[in-house]
């Protein structure tokens, strides 16, 4: 009788295993349900629920929103079939995500970029930067390397040669400032502005943090770190999401995007 029970509860327990690893949002089983899609909340956020109170209910298309605070989560979300899709990464940043952890993550389409900028509290150009002073930067491999070619753009340091996407701090050949380059999470960023003479900030924590003026913004010219949206493979002809990346390329978007942002912190994909 007991090892009867105890085939009987293993059995139970095995069933509602398969049946968790065998679910999926609404939207993969019913053609009309809505579209879950994980963003982080600025600019993505805004962007997206304008597109879903202005926009979606024209193209027969129901959005349901989910806000993350890092940068990880949306990509297994959407990888375990939890989300639909999502949007808040670039490709160089999916590549690296999927190179490290795998999962089931396809590029869909491009939709905006926003461009690292240095940003000081104490100095109003990079050229009252002293000697030794600390520079914080994004410690993610993809844009730590981004924010390293932004600093050897403006001629603060140079990198080795062929010092690829995701250089290192170790990288640098000459650093004519000494400069003291600090790694940390991008989300750290702007708060170590008090502490640094200057720091490297993605657009986004930018926004959030109302940082303006920037000292020096990365350039747009051939860009690779456009944000885009990225689905899996149960969706990824589905076409809610050919519908959703229409929305976002829109025309009607991008003058929301230069309204908003004034052509700074987010910039339209062309």
């Amino acid at each position: 009788m007991r090892t009867r029970r105890v085939l009987a509860a293993l059995t139970a327990v095995c069933g509602l295993a398969l049946a968790g690893c065998s679910g999926g949002t609404e939207a993969q089983e019913d053609p009309n349900a809505p579209i879950k899609v994980g963003v982080t909340p600025q600019p993505h956020g805004e962007i997206l629920e304008y597109v879903k109170n202005n926009l979606a209910e024209d193209e027969g298309v129901k959005i349901e929103i989910q806000e993350f605070s890092d940068y990880n989560r949306p990509n297994g979300a959407v990888a375990n079939g939890s989300l639909d899709a999502n949007y808040y990464q670039h490709k160089p940043f999916l590549n690296e995500y999927k190179s490290e952890r795998g999962g089931d993550l396809h590029w869909i389409a491009p939709v905006h970029l926003e461009p690292l900028g240095i940003y000081s509290d104490k100095h109003d150009s990079l050229d009252q930067l002293p000697e030794g002073a600390t520079v914080s930067i994004p410690n993610d491999p993809s844009n730590r390397g981004r924010a390293l070619k932004l600093l050897e753009a403006q001629d603060l340091v140079t990198l080795e040669e062929g010092a690829g996407q995701e250089a290192e701090v170790r990288d640098i050949a000459e650093n004519p400032k000494k400069l003291e380059i600090r790694t940390l999470k991008a989300a750290q960023l702007p708060r170590t502005l008090g502490d640094v003479q200057a720091a490297v900030v993605n657009g986004n924590y930018a926004l959030k943090a109302d940082l303006d003026d920037p000292l020096a913004l990365e350039s747009t010219e051939d860009n690779p770190y456009v944000n885009g949206v990225v689905t899996n493979s149960e969706m990824r002809d589905d076409p809610r999401v050919e519908k959703l990346v229409e929305m976002l390329q829109s025309q009607q978007v991008k003058d929301f995007i230069k309204r908003e942002y004034g052509g700074k912190a987010v910039i339209p994909a062309s």
